[in-house]
C-alpha cells in the first residue's frame, strides 16, 4: 500500500474491513519438511488478501535442524505480533538476546540455505546453515526503509538440548530476513507527520508539513505502531530538517498496549505526563500530527484527542487541522497548464479531465511574444517562471495581470539548449528553484520569492550533472534527474537552511538517495502526493514505463500504471484526486481514472500542475 493514499481512502472507507471478519492460515512450517539432509531454499508466500491473517506452527518434538530452521524463517513471515512463535525455535538464551525490531532484510526470493561446512552432523550436538539471497532492501529499527543490492550470507547455528535432546538455534542473525513478496504481504508503507523547520506555506504563512514515510506490519495493530512511531521522532534522514511539537520524552501512558478509534472516528491517545503541561496552540500541533498519521493508516479517523495528567488536553478535527498546518496533498490546484505548438502557455481547469477548453494564460507568457521551453506556475497560481524556447533566459512575471516580462532574472552561457537552463520549480513558501546545466559551471539555483540575486544551494558527494529539479510542496525535499556516465537517475535530498552572509540564505541539498534504483533512464517525474512521486523510465534493456515511487525508493502495491512512449513530461498533483497528464510524440494525454491513456485534440510538448 503506498503511504499517499489518505484523500482517496478517506472518501472510500468501505476499504477498511475490520479484522475481526478475517480468515486465518496456519504457515505449516512441518508439514512437507524433510526428516534430515540439507534444508531447501524457503520459498516466499504467495501474496495473500490483505485481510487474512498468517500465523505459523511451533516446532514439533524431534524435528531435525533443518526443519527447525525452515520453520523459524517461516514464522519470520507470520503475524504474530512479538514473534513468540518464531522465539520457540530458539534456545532460551537466543530467544531472550534477539531483537527482531532492530532491521528487517528484504530478499529478492526467500532465504536459501545450505549446511555449513563445519556444520556438524544431524547425530551430533551441533550443526550450522548459511542463509543466503539477494538483497532488494533493508528496513532499520526507525522503520525506514532503504534499497539494497548483493548478496545476504548469515549463519544460523544450532544445538542439542542436553535435557530434552531437542534442536534449537543458539546464534542468529539479529532483526529478521524475508522474500519480498512476504515483506509486501506484511507490511504497509504509511506517512507520519513532522513540520518543516525553516519553510512556511507562503498563501497562509502556517507551519509545513512533512511527510516522513516508514513501513509497519500490516495486521499488527498498525495504529499505535505509527503512534509508537511519531513519539519517537522522526527518521535519522529527515531529522535535520523537521521538528516535532511533542515534548521530549513523551510517549504512551504506561499500560496503553492499544489504540481504536470510537464509533464516531475518534481516536483518543493517552499520553504520559511530559505532555500533560503544554499550552493550547501546541497541543493542536500535536493533534495535527497525530491526526495526519493517523489517516494514514486508518483513512475512517476524523478527529484526534490528547490526554494526559488525568485530563484532556484539546480535541482537533479535519477541519480544525486544515487551519494548523499546510499539506502539499491538500492543496486544491484550479488549472492545469500546458505549453502548446505555439510554444504559449495554456490552461484549463484542472478538474475538468479531458473535456475543457484550454485558453491562453493571462500576461506576457500567454500572448506568445515569447517562445517559451518550459514553465513552472506558482503554487498560488498567481506567477509564473518562464524559460526561453533556446533555454537560455529565464523570467518571472505574472498570471493574473497582462505586462511585459521586462528582463531575464538568469541566463545560461552554455552552448546548446541541453547545457542550459533546467525547467524551473515552485515550493509552497513561494521560493523557485532551476538548475543551469553548462559543463562549465554547472549549478542549482534558488530564487527567494521569485527574484532577487539567485542563491548557489551546495550539493555536496553530487557525482553528476543534474538534468532535472522537482522541489516538493513543503521545501524540505527535493528530487533530482542526475545524469552520468549516460545514466539518468532520480536522486531524493533534504534541503537544509541556515544563515548565509548578508540577507542571503546558505542553502544546501544533503544525503542524496536514489528513489529508482532499477531504472537506467528516467526522462520524467513529478511529485504526485505528500511522500510519492510519479517516474516516467525504463530499465537496463527494457521498454519505457510509468510508475509510481515512494521517496525512500520504495515501489507502492499499485505503482505500476498505463504505459505511454517518447514521453516528454508528466503532470501530477499533490492531491492524488486530480487526474494525471503527459505529453509525447502523441500531443498531450490524461489517464482517466482505471482506464489507459486517452489523446486530447491539444498539442502539447510539456504539462504540469502549479509547483
Amino acid at each position: 500500500m503506498g503511504a499517499d493514499r489518505q484523500k482517496r481512502d478517506r472518501r472510500t472507507p468501505a476499504r477498511m474491513v475490520a479484522y475481526a471478519a478475517c480468515g486465518v492460515v496456519l504457515l505449516a512450517g512441518c508439514a512437507s519438511m524433510p526428516d534430515r539432509g540439507d534444508l531447501r531454499d524457503v520459498e516466499s508466500t504467495p501474496r495473500q488478501d490483505t485481510q487474512v491473517r498468517v500465523f505459523a506452527m511451533p516446532p514439533r518434538d524431534d524435528a531435525p535442524p533443518s526443519e527447525i530452521v525452515q520453520g523459524f524463517l517461516e514464522a519470520l513471515t507470520s503475524d504474530d505480533p512479538s514473534f513468540a512463535t518464531a522465539r520457540q525455535y530458539l534456545t532460551t538464551k537466543a530467544a531472550q538476546s534477539w531483537q527482531p525490531e532492530l532491521s528487517t532484510t528484504v530478499l529478492a526470493d526467500g532465504p536459501g540455505a545450505e549446511a555449513g561446512r563445519s556444520g556438524g552432523r544431524e547425530d551430533g550436538d551441533d550443526y550450522s546453515f548459511t542463509l543466503t539471497g539477494t538483497k532488494v532492501a533493508t528496513v532499520d529499527a526507525q522503520q525506514s526503509y532503504t534499497p539494497a543490492s548483493g548478496g545476504y550470507d548469515q549463519t544460523v547455528h544450532l544445538t542439542r538440548d542436553k535435557k530434552t535432546e531437542q534442536w534449537r538455534i543458539d546464534v542468529l542473525p539479529q532483526g529478521v530476513v524475508m522474500g519480498k513478496s512476504d515483506f509486501q504481504r506484511n507490511y504497509m508503507s504509511v506517512n507520519k507527520y513532522y513540520f518543516a523547520s525553516n519553510t512556511t506555506s507562503a498563501a497562509s504563512g502556517q507551519p509545513m508539513a512533512v511527510a516522513d514515510p516508514v513501513y509497519v506490519r500490516e495486521r499488527v495493530d498498525p495504529t499505535t505502531q505509527m503512534v509508537r512511531s511519531l513519539l519517537g521522532g522522526p527518521t535519522s534522514w529527515l531529522r535535520p530538517v523537521v521538528r516535532s511539537s511533542f515534548p521530549t520524552g513523551t510517549a504512551l501512558r504506561k499500560g496503553v498496549s492499544a489504540l481504536t478509534p470510537d464509533d464516531q472516528n475518534k481516536l483518543t491517545v493517552p499520553l504520559n505526563d511530559k505532555a500533560a503541561h503544554i499550552g493550547r496552540s501546541k497541543c493542536s500541533e500535536m493533534a495535527a500530527q497525530l491526526l495526519f498519521t493517523i489517516q494514514s493508516v486508518t483513512p475512517t479517523v476524523e478527529e484526534i484527542a490528547l490526554r494526559a495528567g488525568g485530563r484532556q488536553l484539546c480535541s482537533l478535527n479535519e477541519d480544525a487541522a486544515a487551519g494548523v498546518a499546510a499539506r502539499g496533498s491538500e492543496a486544491d490546484p484550479e488549472y492545469l497548464y500546458f505549453i502548446d505548438g505555439h510554444h504559449q502557455l495554456l490552461r484549463m481547469p484542472a478538474g475538468a479531465g479531458g473535456n475543457a477548453k484550454a485558453d491562453p494564460v493571462p500576461g506576457a507568457l500567454g500572448d506568445g511574444t515569447k517562445p517559451l521551453l518550459s514553465v513552472a506556475v506558482a503554487r498560488d497560481e498567481h506567477s509564473a517562471a518562464g524559460v526561453t524556447l533556446d533555454g537560455r533566459s529565464l523570467y518571472v512575471t505574472s498570471t493574473v495581470a497582462s505586462g511585459s516580462l521586462g528582463d531575464p532574472l538568469l541566463t545560461s552561457t552554455g552552448k546548446t539548449e541541453a547545457d542550459r537552463l533546467t525547467t524551473p520549480t515552485w515550493d509552497a513558501q513561494g521560493d523557485l528553484w532551476i538548475a543551469d546545466r553548462n559543463p562549465l559551471d554547472p549549478r542549482l539555483l534558488l530564487l527567494q520569492k521569485g527574484g532577487g540575486k539567485p542563491v548557489e544551494v551546495l550539493t555536496p558527494r553530487l557525482d553528476g550533472r543534474i538534468n532535472a529539479v522537482r522541489v516538493a510542496a513543503d521545501g524540505a525535499r527535493i528530487a533530482l534527474v542526475v545524469d552520468k556516465d549516460g545514466k539518468q537517475s532520480l536522486l531524493i535530498g533534504r534541503i537544509e537552511r541556515a544563515a548565509g552572509s548578508g540577507d542571503q540564505p546558505s542553502v544546501s541539498v544533503q544525503e542524496l538517495r536514489s528513489a529508482t534504483p532499477e531504472l537506467e533512464q528516467v526522462t520524467a517525474v513529478a511529485w504526485a502526493g505528500d511522500s510519492r512521486l510519479v517516474v516516467v523510465g525504463q530499465e537496463s534493456g527494457g521498454v519505457e514505463q510509468v510508475q509510481y515511487v515512494q521517496c525512500d525508493g520504495s515501489i507502492p502495491e499499485s505503482g505500476t500504471l498505463p504505459g505511454l512512449t517518447e514521453v516528454t513530461s508528466i503532470a501530477a498533483s499533490e492531491d492524488g484526486d486530480k487526474p494525471l497528464f503527459a505529453t509525447s510524440k502523441d500531443g498531450l494525454l490524461w489517464l482517466p481514472g482505471g482506464s489507459g491513456w486517452r489523446t486530447l485534440k491539444e498539442t502539447a510538448s510539456a504539462a504540469f500542475y502549479p509547483g
